[in-house]
């Protein structure tokens, strides 16, 4: 009897609409929502919410979600042109568009309740939070700067949980400063991870900074956004008050930063991906431990 080759398992829609959201990335976010979250906490001096900090992550897992899927589903057809992007899930049909339209509006639904069940105020600021995480899919078709739209859409989430705890903007200095540094750290990688594209950018014409000034000033420019973030914590640990363990979290952020920068180079973009799942996961978990730690114990 001849044997029939097995014939691998097509993945169920909500598995595969999570495969193309990355679901797992969520990680690079949500450390910073606690720690603005934490740091509100501490001030109140009220104890832990925990229901606050449920809420939180879901309306963070939610925006991003929707986030993600808006961007795949308006950049389908630059992803089919880009041989990197070729494997997504909306260009080979493992997910449909109406499958990922479904998605992205159930996680839009499910970001407005947790707002909601949060306090009136993240409710009404809640649309003006959606509204760069739709215009960054558009910002690579008109600047040469998109990455600078998704740090503004990454700078919500430290406000957004600082406002979640507090429900007012009163005292929110820390959480301004804290998302201001998110976005740009969050901005200064986009830059260095759209290197791998410059060449099929320019031929299909999608703006990018390296597509526009080259591979080398694209990473002098990230590197200097990257200095600035840096800044921005350090200023961020002494308006929050955090201790020494704070520092120590910085000093790890430090050396997580110049990794990222002496891995990727002009003559090699082979590493990119090291830096960003290694270096970036690396960074946000340190970075909420170490100041979680100081204000649980100094």
């Amino acid at each position: 009897m001849t044997a029939v080759a097995a014939v691998p398992e097509k993945p169920g829609k909500v598995k595969a609409f999570l495969r193309l959201v990355v679901i797992e990335h969520s990680v690079f976010a949500l450390p910073f929502a606690y720690l603005s979250a934490a740091v509100a906490l501490h001030r109140e001096g009220t104890g832990v919410h925990w229901v606050d900090l449920l809420l939180v992550t879901i309306a963070m897992v939610a925006g991003r979600t929707f986030a993600m899927a808006a961007n795949r589903i308006l950049d389908r057809k630059i992803d089919a042109l880009n041989p990197r992007t070729q494997n997504r899930e909306l260009v080979t049909g493992a997910v449909s568009p109406r499958t990922a339209w479904t998605g992205a509006v159930v996680s839009l639904v499910v970001l407005f309740v947790a707002a909601g069940l949060l306090n009136w105020l993240c409710l009404v600021l809640a649309p003006l939070a959606v509204i760069p995480l739709v215009v960054y899919p558009y910002a690579k078709r008109f600047t040469n700067f998109p990455h600078y739209v998704l740090a503004l859409a990454q700078a919500v989430a430290p406000v957004g949980a600082w406002l979640a705890i507090t429900g007012t903007f009163a005292g929110s200095g820390p959480a301004w400063l804290l998302g201001v540094a998110v976005g740009l750290w969050i901005g200064g990688f986009d830059i260095i991870y759209a290197c791998q594209d410059v060449e099929i950018d320019r031929k299909i014409g999608v703006h990018s900074t390296p597509a526009r000034f080259g591979v080398p000033t694209a990473l002098h420019i990230s590197t200097a956004t990257h200095v600035v973030t840096f800044a921005l914590f350090v200023w961020f640990g002494q308006l929050a008050g955090l201790g020494w363990l704070w520092w120590i979290g910085l000093a790890a952020t430090a050396v997580g930063l110049v990794y990222q920068h002496i891995v990727v180079t002009p003559t090699d973009l082979s590493k990119v991906n090291r830096a960003f799942f290694t270096a970036n996961g690396f960074i946000a978990i340190a970075l909420f431990l170490f100041a979680l730690l100081d204000l649980l114990l100094l």
